[in-house]
């Protein structure tokens, strides 16, 4: 049980391998996926943490055998072969589930829940409520419910257009064409592709403007080639998907180790001359995050991939960088915070849509970077880290954001004691991230 603040005194050096626990958008991804396929898959390393278990809690609510649990070897998962229904929508029509008795499915603050569980329910038949925590009520929705809406779907929004808490009619998707922005959230368009195929016809995708964080897509396009689905890209910003299709089960699938969990590790050993070496993903990950390591070679640490584990060894001061942080938002996190402890300024580009992730990270972060004696600059779609001379001890707000728990435990390694509030937090995707912490660090 961690504390309401934890107090982490100055830490060294980091040393030693960790494995890593399982990716969430992994995680999330695959859970849906078997729920959808035919089939029995086995899943294994799926990560134990809050958002999991909103998405496990969902499945089972709408009616998917689910044997085992994160944390306990493999889970079991016998998929629906099609479809979500409501459990009770067989016999009525379809979109003629009771209107005053939806399915409510509460998802917490789990974008990687709410996003695509939308989009799949939108092609199934039933009536559900879909609702999380306040903040997910401030996270917009807008541009998938628009494009959900283009292809046939009935979604409402219950207290602000463009946000949740939303209430679908499920009758099932239509296909035809869905014109969206690509440039908030890459998870609108992977919600759109893992419900495109449960269509009655054919599903063109195509973004307006530009695509954010286009590894988390690569990712979807990978898993849902593995269940049987392929989805066409004519050209980058136009996808198409034949449909109605099925999903179909692989048999077992494994889930790689977290790479935006990997980052805060790896970042310390760059920092303190430290050596880490992290163990379930590496070269062949899907993950844009496994190339955070690329940004810390750049400021002069030494690296070394494997397939399936990253290697990284300080070698003295870190400098400044410019960066583009499109492809990895959430290991741009960890990247700020190295930054104190770099020469010169570090830019970070790309980070626009921080302001929509679990806090507004982009004024969270300035202002706790601030508190450590950092002078920052934000602009819309950047944010310029200027080191302090000395790192100042400070109390860091976290706004429940697990990321802005972690990344700024590496303001420990200034050589003063950090106070961290609320950090059980992590919970949302690193429930022994201050476990592990201890473990691979050596105190001043």
């Amino acid at each position: 049980m961690l504390p309401e603040r934890l107090t982490l005194q100055p830490i060294a050096r980091f040393s030693g391998t960790l494995v890593l626990p399982g990716s969430k958008s992994l995680s999330n991804r695959i859970l849906l996926l078997s729920a959808l396929a035919g089939g029995e898959t086995e899943v294994t390393g799926v990560l134990e943490s809050e958002d999991t278990e909103v998405m496990l809690a969902a499945l089972r609510r709408l009616g998917i055998a689910i044997r085992g649990a994160p944390g306990q070897g493999s889970l079991w998962i016998r998929g629906a072969g099609g479809p979500l229904d409501a459990p009770d929508s067989g016999s009525k029509p379809a979109g003629q589930a009771d209107p005053a008795a939806p399915i409510e499915l509460f998802l917490g603050n789990a974008g990687t829940a709410m996003r695509p569980l939308t989009a799949v329910l939108a092609a199934g038949r039933g009536s559900f409520v879909l609702k999380g925590v306040a903040r997910m009520h401030e996270r917009p929705i807008g541009d998938l419910v628009e494009g959900l809406r283009q292809l046939g779907a009935h979604i409402a929004c219950l207290e602000h257009e463009g946000y949740p808490p939303l209430r679908i009619e499920g009758a099932g998707l239509s296909g035809g064409t869905a014109r969206i922005s690509g440039a908030t959230s890459s998870q609108f368009l992977s919600a759109l592709l893992l419900a495109a195929p449960l269509a009655r016809g054919p599903v063109t995708v195509e973004l307006a403007d530009r695509l954010v964080s286009e590894p988390y897509v690569d990712m979807t396009l990978a898993l849902m080639a593995r269940y049987g689905v392929r989805v066409g890209r004519p050209a980058a910003l136009r996808f198409e998907i034949a449909a109605p299709q099925r999903y179909v089960s692989p048999g077992r699938v494994l889930v790689e180790g977290d790479a935006s969990s990997a980052s805060y590790f790896l970042a310390g050993a760059a920092i303190t001359g430290g050596k880490v070496r992290v163990e379930g993903c590496g070269s062949d990950s899907l993950q844009g995050d496994a190339r955070f390591a690329d940004m810390l070679e750049r400021m002069g640490a030494r690296i070394r991939f494997e397939p399936a584990a990253i290697e990284v060894e300080g070698q003295g001061r870190l400098q400044g960088i410019d960066a583009d942080l499109t492809a990895m938002p959430d290991a741009a996190m960890t990247l700020a915070v190295a930054a104190l402890f770099a020469h010169g300024p570090t830019t970070l580009r790309g980070i626009a849509n921080w302001r929509v992730k679990e806090t507004d990270r982009m004024a969270a972060v300035s202002t706790e970077l601030g508190k450590l004696g950092a002078r920052t600059e934000v602009g819309p779609d950047t944010l310029v880290v200027h080191p302090p001379e000395r790192i100042r001890p400070a109390t860091i707000a976290t706004y429940n954001d697990h990321r802005m728990a972690m990344a700024f435990s590496l303001a420990a390694c200034g050589g003063e004691p950090v106070v961290i509030e609320n950090p059980a937090c992590v919970g949302k995707t690193f429930p022994a991230y201050f476990d592990e912490l201890r473990h691979l660090t050596v105190p001043r």
